[in-house]
């Protein structure tokens, strides 16, 4: 780590900030570990992207794909809407932003509504390009045991 500003626009240093959740402490809630997915982006950590993205979408994930958009990009800047936190148990939360970045296809914004979900204490992006494969009364794939249409699935349809 350097003593640089943290790409997340935080305005802390990175080692304070997104670098200590790089360097394997939990994301203490859905916004930050957004914010820090955004800095592994920046950084081009692939293996913090894929390992915050919920466990069972991991092997759907390209990581090819991930690593090149990383590395091809000059990313320009993130701006947090929004972060609502719904309780129970497990905890989920919705983050809404802003990311952009410059590519040699020239510049781009891209506004999300990211899904989140906590597990064991740590929060998980859910991918929404990646299918979870569960029916209404499967297990749900976060692993909280619960039914998916009384866990994760009611959160998709807000």
């Amino acid at each position: 780590m350097s003593a640089s500003i943290c790409p997340c626009g935080s305005g802390n240093l990175l080692d304070a900030c997104c670098g200590h959740y790089h360097a394997g402490h939990p994301a203490p809630c859905a916004e930050a570990l957004m914010r820090s997915r955004y800095s592994a982006y920046v950084l081009g950590q692939v293996d913090y992207l894929l390992a915050t993205t919920l466990p069972v979408q991991q092997a759907g994930l390209d990581r090819q794909s991930i690593s090149e958009w990383s590395a091809q990009s000059t990313w320009l800047g993130l701006q947090v809407e929004s972060s609502e936190v719904f309780g129970g148990q497990p905890e989920h939360a919705f983050v809404t932003f802003t990311a952009r970045w410059h590519d040699n296809q020239g510049e781009h914004s891209h506004r999300e509504r990211s899904s989140f979900v906590q597990n064991q204490g740590r929060w998980y992006f859910i991918d929404p390009t990646v299918p979870l494969n569960a029916g209404r009364n499967d297990a749900c794939p976060c692993g909280s045991g619960q039914k998916f249409k009384k866990c994760c699935a009611s959160y998709f349809t807000r």
